[in-house]
């Protein structure tokens, strides 16, 4: 860790810190740590005491909840300008972290002590920010409950492809984590794709070549 930087910039990523009162953007300053983490880095994990509250510079962390087995469901990624709502609600609730959160790049944060964070709880911008990341991130999350509830696995590939341009540069094994299944499952339907002409399938790449196809099989 390096000292912690001045906070001037952050306004720019988040505005909310801007209508803080000096003393609180002073504190925030004098008690915030600067990381910097390469990509793959784990930030949190189940488990651990909740270290703080992260404010993304650069990069992102990728949130994920992991299976005895290794599979992983991804529920959400950080990205500059945001912040971790299971990081919120371990401060909040003084509990352990209950997900995995991982750098999916280089990246850079200030992690704001857990008493600050109380303390900044009473400046009512920060706290409506807080509780707005709420609202947000509970909508994401019951909109992935229900594509993993109602939603055949064939119906969200084909979503996911057609989010990712005509060509997409991946893995078998990349698609299946981001999808929170195997990657034999993901290959076979791909196959079953190729073989619709949907798309063709090469080396780390797809080819999208049935767009509307795509789109009638994940039900959009």
């Amino acid at each position: 860790m390096t000292p912690p930087p001045s906070v001037d910039a952050l306004p720019a990523l988040y505005p909310v810190l801007a209508a803080l009162p000096e003393a609180a953007r002073q504190r925030l300053a004098a008690r915030a740590q600067h990381i910097r983490l390469p990509a793959g880095t784990p930030v949190f994990d189940e488990r651990q005491p909740c270290r703080g509250f992260p404010f993304v510079l650069s990069g992102g962390i990728r949130v994920v909840k992991a299976a005895p087995n290794g599979r992983e469901l991804p529920l959400y990624r950080v990205a500059p300008g945001e912040t971790c709502v299971i990081s919120s609600a371990c401060l909040l609730g003084q509990t352990p972290y209950n997900a995995r959160g991982l750098t999916d790049s280089e990246t850079e944060l200030l992690v704001l002590p857990g008493a600050d964070f109380q303390a900044l709880l009473a400046e009512a911008p920060f706290r409506d920010f807080v509780f707005q990341l709420f609202s947000e991130r509970i909508a994401d999350l019951m909109q992935l409950i229900e594509e993993v509830a109602f939603r055949k696995l064939d119906q969200r590939l084909a979503a996911l492809l057609l989010g990712k341009g005509q060509r997409v540069h991946t893995t078998h094994q990349q698609l299946a984590d981001e999808l929170g299944s195997v990657r034999e499952i993901v290959s076979r339907l791909l196959k079953n794709f190729a073989a619709q002409g949907l798309v063709t399938l090469s080396r780390e790449q797809i080819e999208i070549l049935d767009p509307a196809g795509l789109r009638r099989l994940s039900g959009g």
